[in-house]
């Protein structure tokens, strides 16, 4: 598919969905395209389904017409997932999925099997937003939707320093900044600020973070009492496994909590001779060479263990 117009003709409704926990990319790619069909397909009803995302992204236009539940009556012509790497990731909208006349899949997941009737997946590359904007007219791309995507460009980059990174996605970081649009604002606001709160539970799970394998492997946890202790959710918690991988002399990075007694949401990162992808997949999840997540039970060194294995037999070369 070398443009979203080629899939539009004589399209009436169409559904838009991202996956559990929306990130940047998510949001950003799920908005800038609704934006898009709303700008552009005025005769196209379409809906935004988005579990509902943090409020960090207020500041992007149409996040008061998001979808926070779907009942599954609706038929769409078209229903279009973004940022999902495997259907059991759909939230909120599997029933509007399923009951679909046609689906199309936009992604950047390398480990995602392609689940929908079209499959436009680009592995290498570092977010559904870049994904999504070689699929529009570039011309089209105004400044709401500009800032939906490069929202989504800087969380799935760590703002454009991850090894994904490329002249291409710079060219196109490059375009949507054309629009006009506050790119600071976007960074800070969006990316690194912080609350007190935030910034208290990431100093505790540094300060009490474990290096094993020679210095290779850093872990960070957060118990459920914890959470609890400190009034926060996962929203709460990004960042966090990002700012473990920069410890100097680690492949690699893991952050854990405990979202209920013995469930735990497991996030790796690699500098690059660890693919947590493969460990991911593994484990029931997905994701990148370089960034990949998966949910695991059992007790907390149960989890560690098992994880510290694989990440173990990688850097031995096995």
């Amino acid at each position: 598919m070398n443009r979203i117009a080629d899939i539009l003709e004589n399209i009436k409704t169409v559904g838009i969905a991202g996956h559990v926990r929306p990130d940047g990319d998510c949001v950003g790619s799920c908005m800038g395209l609704y934006l898009y069909l709303k700008e552009w397909y005025p005769q196209i009803e379409a809906d935004v389904y988005l579990d509902r995302p943090r409020e960090v992204f207020s500041y992007l236009s149409g996040m008061d017409e998001i979808r926070t539940e779907c009942s599954g009556e609706k038929e769409y012509d078209l229903f279009i997932t973004l940022d999902v790497s495997s259907l059991d990731r759909l939230a909120l909208a599997g029933t509007c999925f399923e009951k679909a006349k046609n689906t199309l899949c936009i992604d950047h997941h390398v480990s995602n099997p392609g689940f929908a009737k079209i499959n436009h997946i680009e592995g290498d590359v570092g977010s559904a937003c870049e994904v999504l904007y070689t699929l529009l007219e570039p011309e089209k791309v105004t400044r709401p939707i500009a800032e939906a995507l490069y929202t989504g460009m800087i969380h799935d980059t760590g703002v454009f320093q991850y090894s994904s990174t490329t002249p291409r996605t710079m060219r196109i970081a490059a375009c949507l900044m054309e629009t006009g649009l506050d790119f600071k604002r976007i960074i800070e606001s969006s990316f690194y600020e912080k609350t007190y709160v935030q910034n208290q539970v990431m100093g505790r799970v540094l300060a009490e973070s474990i290096l094993i394998m020679d210095g290779a492997f850093i872990i960070g946890y957060l118990k459920h009492k914890d959470m609890d202790f400190y009034g926060i959710t996962s929203k709460d918690l990004d960042g966090i496994v990002s700012q473990l991988r920069l410890t100097k002399g680690v492949a690699a990075a893991m952050f854990l909590y405990e979202y209920a007694s013995q469930s735990f949401k497991v996030s790796l990162r690699s500098n690059g001779n660890v693919d947590v992808s493969k460990i991911a997949v593994y484990f029931g999840g997905g994701g990148h060479m370089y960034a990949a997540g998966f949910e695991m039970q059992g007790t907390l060194y149960d989890v560690i263990n098992n994880v510290s294995q694989h990440v173990e037999r990688q850097l031995s070369g096995e």
